[in-house]
């Protein structure tokens, strides 16, 4: 057993909590360049290569695709590996790949197969990290500050929703699309250096005796999950909800532009205020959980923003593309701050040792509808058309959040202490 003569855990604020502040400072600018990617790429296939709705939705896809290839089993390998060098190496293969897209464009040979490559390798690099942070933020926050740390996590990540979409629309018009990537590259080294400087405060004690097999692992976590009275019910909702979220996501940059008329910069603002929404939401997350109770706060959450993403699919030419907007705000508003809730609930339910595997059985799941949804999208977005493809995913995303109300959860004040397995 370590010990430390810092000053009790429960005592130190995340002002002050040095390996929180290189986190939060890592991702933040990492998150700015990921924002500002979601424009891009997609920019890029479409002002530049041409791209339809088939290839939209294959690129979206082949973003997602790697939580059903690998998913289950990084999340038991991330259980027995030291989760900071898993991220710096997915930061630093995400940086080589982006890179790649700017250095092809002016050599005059980027396709739209290259850019699809360059989703899947970020994909892959995104299951890896996003699996090994859900252990790795446990050990550079005590267990009393999970809710505040992840409400100034997201509330990063949204703000910098607001600022990348708007900045890489402006780069696009700018100087190019390809260019604007090369910015996020540097933005994934910069988080690799960020996560290099960490010295967790109390590292995640390595499992004591022999290795079980892979397989075992997976099955332990998947059991867990399966047998668990609550986790099915967000399992499942999650992941009828990301297939309708990522549909209409796969399609909106190619509305926006066709539809709607927008240029560059306007599709930039479009998607910004989905980034604000999510802000507010980060911002107000503790009030609601604290006043309402995290239960009850989800609950309310996720029945509102299911009718709200109808709005995006509403959105008609000039000053009406304000409807998409509107749309994009009240649902980031309301995803994020349920995603601060019950992301915090999770890290204090689920047992240390067993984190990587749970967490990655209800992300195989929750993510694993993605690449289906694109693949969807993209041949729907040419049979019934891009609008109206857009209103079927709402519609389907509006379902999803809805059947919270027929769940055990529907009338808990608080979600349920646990621990899982427990």
């Amino acid at each position: 057993m370590t010990t430390s003569t810092a000053p009790s855990e429960a005592a130190v604020p995340l002002a002050r909590n040095r390996a929180f502040g290189l986190l939060w400072l890592g991702e933040g600018v990492s998150v700015v360049g990921n924002a500002t990617t979601s424009a891009l790429l997609p920019l890029l296939a479409v002002t530049e290569l041409d791209a339809g709705p088939a290839w939209m939705g294959l690129i979206t896809a082949a973003a997602w695709l790697p939580w059903l290839l690998i998913g289950l089993p990084v999340g038991a390998w991330v259980d027995r590996l030291p989760a900071r060098p898993v991220m710096i190496a997915a930061n630093l293969a995400a940086a080589v790949s982006l890179a790649s897209v700017p250095v092809t464009f002016a050599l005059g040979v980027l396709t739209l197969v290259q850019i699809t490559v360059v989703a899947l390798v970020g994909g892959v690099c995104t299951v890896f990290f996003r699996t090994a942070y859900q252990v790795f933020l446990p050990e550079v926050v005590p267990a009393g500050q999970l809710e505040s740390a992840n409400a100034r996590l997201f509330g990063t990540e949204s703000a910098a929703n607001v600022a990348g979409p708007g900045l890489g629309g402006l780069l696009a018009q700018w100087l190019t699309a390809a260019l604007g990537l090369a910015l996020d590259a540097l933005t994934f080294l910069w988080s690799a250096v960020c996560l290099w400087r960490i010295r967790p405060a109390r590292a995640a004690a390595p499992q004591a005796g022999p290795a079980e097999p892979l397989v075992a692992r997976i099955r332990e976590g998947v059991d867990l999950v399966r047998r668990d009275r609550y986790l099915p019910w967000f399992v499942g909702m999650g992941g009828a909800s990301n297939f309708g979220l990522t549909g209409y996501g796969a399609l909106l940059v190619l509305f926006l532009v066709r539809d709607l008329g927008l240029t560059e910069a306007g599709v930039g603002a479009v998607l910004a205020l989905a980034g604000a929404g999510g802000v507010v939401g980060a911002v107000v997350a503790p009030f609601l959980s604290a006043r309402l109770g995290s239960g009850r706060a989800s609950t309310v959450l996720l029945v509102l923003s299911g009718p709200t993403a109808l709005l995006v699919g509403a959105g008609l030419p000039g000053w009406g593309a304000a409807i998409s907007g509107a749309g994009g705000f009240l649902v980031g508003l309301c995803v994020v701050s349920g995603n601060v809730i019950r992301n915090a609930w999770r890290l204090r339910y689920v047992p240390a040792g067993l984190r990587g595997r749970v967490m990655t059985v209800m992300q195989v799941v929750n993510f694993g509808t993605m690449p289906v949804a694109g693949v969807a999208a993209g041949w729907l977005g040419g049979v019934l058309g891009v609008r109206e493809t857009i209103l079927l995913m709402a519609a389907v995303h509006c379902l999803a959040t809805w059947s919270i109300l027929v769940s055990p959860l529907a009338r808990l004040r608080e979600l349920p202490p646990g621990p899982l397995g427990g």
